[in-house]
């Protein structure tokens, strides 16, 4: 799976010391209220329109196993006629499972971007927009039809972008779509001579498979079609077919990943790390118990600002 998370720099990490977080909201922007020593000075709200709520940090447990038949006769890489070490049967495993709590994490990044956080089964825990009574944007593009003045569309998207910004800074637009919405953009008559012609990166649109990225007045749209397999088995597509998701690049304290401490008695009141491991031998020597977990919580701070983007026809 190739996603924006945290690959892009998008979601930046911050360890926090509790297993819930009080998240308040203010004209818009969500903000992660501080921690203060047993009696000292209260934060102070302003008289404005503001709401908090309390998110517990989502607990994310796997688990292996090294057994004997792990180990036993298994050729070392690169070694003739030797057992694979219980070091390397280690890594192996531990390398396996950090990949999957990085697909995790890039999977609830990217719903984080839509404004709701979901589980490795595709449940919703929490939607930011219902919890704070906020309505998402959104702007159709109605590729269907032919007179349709997409530019104009792209414009709209980009002030609701600008707007939402609220004091922070951004580089530029990125809109993540579906295989439907692409296609349907870059063969619409207002768009097809665009897409023909486009060099940016030295593609040659006629002659080349460069349907994936194209820059177009303003947003640089992405032909997204990931798809996961939960932990229910089925498979999710992480952005809807016929739509798609725009939102700003190189901003500042937008997009952040919380991540509590471990369930583990030696991590009370620590700050929470990315990911933690550990190897526990069973007492009778049957087995090593390998353990991982993960506790995070992705935010957009600034929901309103990741806009739906769709087309009716």
């Amino acid at each position: 799976m190739s996603t924006p998370g945290s690959q892009m720099g998008l979601f930046r990490f911050e360890g926090v010391t509790q297993r819930s977080v009080v998240i308040e909201q203010a004209e818009g922007v969500l903000n992660l209220l501080p921690t203060v020593p047993l009696g000292g000075p209260a934060t102070v709200a302003n008289r404005d329109v503001r709401s908090m709520r309390s998110f517990t940090v989502p607990w994310i447990p796997h688990d292996d196993v090294i057994t004997p038949q792990d180990i036993q006769g298994v050729r070392g890489f690169a070694v003739a006629d030797a057992a694979d070490p219980l070091a390397t049967v280690m890594e192996r495993k531990l390398t396996r499972m950090r990949v999957k709590h990085a697909q995790t994490r890039e999977y609830m990044e990217v719903n984080a971007l839509r404004g709701i956080v979901k589980d490795g089964g595709g449940t919703t825990l929490y939607n930011y927009f219902t919890e704070f009574g906020l309505a998402q944007l959104e702007t159709d593009f109605v590729l269907g039809t032919a007179g349709t003045q997409v530019q104009a569309k792209v414009r709209d998207v980009l002030r609701k972008v600008e707007t939402e910004l609220k004091g922070e800074t951004m580089t530029g637009v990125l809109a993540l779509v579906s295989p439907e919405f692409f296609d349907k953009l870059i063969g619409h008559a207002k768009v097809e001579e665009a897409y023909k012609y486009y060099s940016s990166t030295g593609g040659q649109p006629l002659r080349e498979d460069t349907r994936r990225r194209f820059p177009f007045a303003g947003i640089l749209f992405e032909e997204y079609n990931a798809t996961v397999t939960l932990s229910t088995g089925a498979t999710e597509t992480l952005i809807p077919g016929g739509e798609g998701i725009a939102f700003p690049l190189g901003t500042l304290d937008t997009f952040t990943t919380y991540g509590a401490p471990a369930n583990l008695i030696e991590t009370v009141n620590t700050v929470g790390l990315p990911i933690y491991a550990r190897q526990i031998a069973r007492p009778d020597g049957s087995a090593i118990e390998v353990k991982t977990e993960a506790s995070i919580l992705p935010v957009n701070k600034r929901p309103r600002l990741a806009v739906r983007i769709f087309s009716s026809n």
